[in-house]
């Protein structure tokens, strides 16, 4: 890349942050509506990462991560650029609203089109002014209606690019998951562009566990890619100091934060600056399981659920998961792991019908790729 870059016939310099708008369209009461994206640019020349977040405007999780990282200042990379959307479907966020008000889904609507929907227009724009610069990217997301997802990657495993990124934001799960035909993630892939999905939290909720992993994996990942020389403990305060009841008067907070960050190790070859012998190793990180297949344990009966384990639990074959029962008081119905594995993530609504998907489980083996962003 030269050393101006430009989008919608803005320049950026070397060094340089600047937020530039994207046109999108007018609300009914002539409110411009735009499509902000945040370029912060190194010194040095280098990758160019994209962070998404918001493509669904109810899930704020993701959002929040990268809002924190922009105003922390631990964007700034020391070489290469990164392109930072915290918002970008900016219709569903102002309603708290999954889908645009046309009814359509952002995430199903790519590449997009400059006549199309309103869905078709935004994703337009994401394809033609700011995926073409990008290298390598993350998207962020949140567990949808009530369901709440365990922090962790979704991509494609037989990519060896996806598995090396997941491995560099090392979360405790990666998770084998298929392009779905109209999503963000697929219409990347198409353009020669690698983007891996972080997932964690519940819609329209603040999940702090799941935005400090969001926030960790990603200085991992910018520190592999060699955008960042080192974690370093001021970078580790900032975090802390950004989240509310971590700051100064928490140290509990602030080691925890810093558990969460420090990297060290080796890189992939021709990736990194290591020493080539595989992997990059994370200290105080989540061990990173690699997961091939999952699927859904359903309510046989209708009633009121009660769990008995939570995302990120490791189950064993016939445990007890949760009973449902009617709200009559006259029956009650055991629900059992029917084998072993890995809670990505439970439905907390309780009440439930026959058929409703109630506890997502991983494995290392059997099952199928997870299909949705």
């Amino acid at each position: 890349m030269g050393d101006k870059i430009k989008i919608n016939g803005i320049s950026i310099a070397p060094d340089e942050h600047k937020l530039v708008n994207l046109r999108i369209a007018r609300l009914p009461t002539h409110t411009n509506i735009d499509l902000p994206v945040h370029v912060i640019r190194g010194p040095e020349p280098g990758p160019v990462l994209l962070l998404t977040a918001g493509l669904h405007g109810d899930e704020v999780n993701g959002i929040e991560i990268v809002r924190r990282m922009i105003s922390a200042n631990l964007l700034r990379p020391a070489a290469g650029t990164v392109l930072a959307m915290p918002i970008v479907n900016v219709y569903g966020f102002l309603q708290n609203a999954r889908y645009l008000p046309d009814g359509k889904d952002l995430n199903r609507s790519f590449p997009g089109s400059r006549q199309g929907s309103l869905a078709r227009r935004v994703a337009w724009n994401l394809m033609n002014h700011v995926v073409p610069l990008a290298d390598v990217g993350v998207d962020f997301h949140t567990g949808g209606a009530s369901l709440h997802n365990h922090p962790h990657i979704r991509c494609v495993m037989s990519i060896p690019r996806n598995r090396e990124l997941a491995a560099a934001f090392a979360p405790e799960c990666v998770l084998n998951a298929k392009m779905i035909d109209k999503s963000f993630r697929k219409a990347a892939h198409k353009a020669g562009k690698h983007i891996i999905v972080f997932e964690g939290g519940e819609s329209l909720r603040f999940h702090e566990e799941s935005i400090q992993a969001g926030m960790a994996g990603t200085l991992r990942l910018m520190r592999y890619l060699n955008m960042i020389s080192e974690l370093p403990g001021s970078a580790t305060m900032s975090v802390a100091a950004a989240v509310p009841g971590t700051g100064s008067g928490s140290p509990q907070g602030q080691d925890q934060t810093l558990m969460n960050m420090t990297a060290v190790g080796t890189d992939t070859p021709g990736t990194g600056t290591g020493t080539g012998t595989g992997i990059r190793t994370v200290t105080g990180a989540p061990v990173t399981h690699f997961f091939t297949g999952s699927s859904w344990i359903r309510a046989r009966f209708s009633g009121l659920y009660r769990g008995s384990v939570n995302a990120g639990d490791w189950i064993k074959k016939g445990q007890l998961l949760g009973t449902i029962t009617d709200p009559f008081g006259e029956s009650e119905y055991h629900l059992k792991a029917p084998s072993s594995g890995f809670v990505v993530s439970v439905n907390r609504m309780p009440v439930v019908n026959m058929g409703d998907a109630i506890i997502h489980v991983a494995r290392k083996s059997g099952g199928t790729a997870v299909g949705s962003d």
